[in-house]
């Protein structure tokens, strides 16, 4: 990909056709179903941890231990991803994850707080790379442009369903029956959706570009200034994120309407999902860091009308605005990152990307629940979150630019001779 050159005119996609590719609903809706653990399993282990006697900080403690650990195991299974193929780490990630979420309900009332808190952290760790692994697939799957672009978009718009689905089934489940089969059934929607998208030809023929090296026959790392302010900016947007999960909970208690704290969050979702739908059916003139920079001036600027003291009504409509450009954001962070990282380590940078959004999440609500008590403090945390992946955005942007590259139109760099092709 290079990163000058005339634009072409915006055109529409079909996501008919996008869905309709060989391969596509079948790796879209594994991959879908492969993280709703996600979702679930924080929800899960925090009503498992009540059932069985343990307090709500304990199992928020134990449910943020496994969101963390999740992050953070990424990178390496998605370097190990770089050098043996995908295949060869979705599965067994997924054996190990499904099995310690099974073990958990299981050791729970023998084992004492140290083996649970193992239990949980192993898990996360363990949880298989399937976003890092789906982008890494596309440009195999989909050689034409124009589909890959609305691929792109809508598998991340489609997140935002996880977190809105998941929750709600664990919840049911937990009432129908009890936590320990919300646990069970999370386990075996990873298993099962891991092995649709493992199993697929496109997965177990994928295999990674070779590494590229520097003069001196070494592999270039992940340390280019474009990479790192790029990554940098995005724990801004996690951080925006993860302030409004806890001001929907400080906004329920203020309008004294339980719903609010998940009505909230599922709006913002839901604005997320359809943003993605609206980008993803066309291709666009402006080149990726030109759609970045807007697209992240438009995230900032939905969150102003949040500043004010907007009634539950206002405030869950309000919020579907900084949703919708959210998918933008991180769907042309996406295609930055393809072009920015050498060869045969885009899954390992995939993963990086991924890790950058969910320290920022972390960072957010930690700070955010120090300042619910003062509302005006707790409203503004997303549009700071938000400001911050901007100004860095802007920073960045001459470094955005790799040496004979053009990033324009939503386009993947294309592979060379040989990257992602059956062996």
């Amino acid at each position: 990909m290079s990163l000058s050159a005339s634009p072409a005119p915006a055109s529409r996609i079909s996501y008919g056709a996008v869905l309709g590719s060989p391969y596509v609903a079948r790796l879209l809706g594994g991959t879908l179903t492969g993280r709703l653990p996600n979702s679930m399993a924080p929800v899960a282990i925090v009503l498992w941890t009540v059932e069985t006697g343990g307090s709500i900080a304990r199992g928020g403690l134990l449910s943020a231990l496994y969101g963390l650990a999740g992050a953070v195991g990424q990178p390496t299974l998605g370097r190990l991803m770089d050098r043996h193929g995908q295949a060869a780490v979705h599965l067994p990630a997924a054996l190990l994850n499904s099995a310690l979420l099974v073990a958990l309900p299981v050791a729970g009332p023998y084992a004492g707080p140290v083996l649970v808190m193992t239990i949980v952290v192993a898990a996360g760790l363990t949880t298989a790379p399937l976003e890092t692994g789906l982008r890494g697939l596309w440009p195999s799957v989909l050689p034409d442009p124009r589909l890959r672009h609305g691929a792109l978009a809508l598998d991340t718009g489609a997140q935002g369903l996880l977190y809105i689905v998941g929750p709600l089934l664990v919840a049911a489940l937990a009432s129908a029956c009890s936590a320990h089969l919300a646990l069970v059934v999370t386990a075996a929607l990873g298993l099962i959706g891991t092995a649709v998208v493992a199993l697929a030809p496109p997965a177990r023929r994928w295999r990674p570009a070779p590494p590229a090296t520097t003069g001196a026959g070494q592999v270039p790392g992940l340390t280019s200034p474009g990479l790192v302010l790029l990554f940098v900016s995005l724990t801004g947007v996690g951080f925006a994120i993860g302030a409004l999960n806890v001001e929907a909970v400080a906004m329920a208690e203020r309008h004294g309407q339980d719903m609010l704290s998940g009505v909230v969050p599922a709006a913002f979702s839901t604005g997320s999902f359809l943003g993605g739908l609206v980008y993803g059916r066309r291709t666009w003139k402006a080149t990726i860091p030109a759609q970045l920079r807007l697209a992240a001036a438009a995230f900032v600027t939905g969150w102003v009308p949040l500043l004010a003291p907007l009634g539950p009504y206002a405030a869950t409509a309000a919020v579907m605005a900084p949703g919708a450009f959210l998918t933008v954001v991180v769907a042309c962070a996406f295609v930055a990152t393809d072009a920015l990282a050498p060869a045969g380590r885009t899954s390992e940078a995939y993963a990086w990307l991924i890790l950058s959004i969910g320290a920022g999440q972390s960072a957010g609500t930690m700070l955010a629940g120090r300042l619910a008590e003062h509302p005006l403090a707790s409203a503004s945390l997303p549009a700071a979150g938000a400001l911050f992946a901007l100004a860095v955005l802007l920073v960045a942007h001459p470094r955005l630019t790799p040496a004979g590259h053009i990033l324009r139109r939503g386009r993947h760099r294309r592979p060379p001779p040989g990257r992602h092709k059956a062996r």
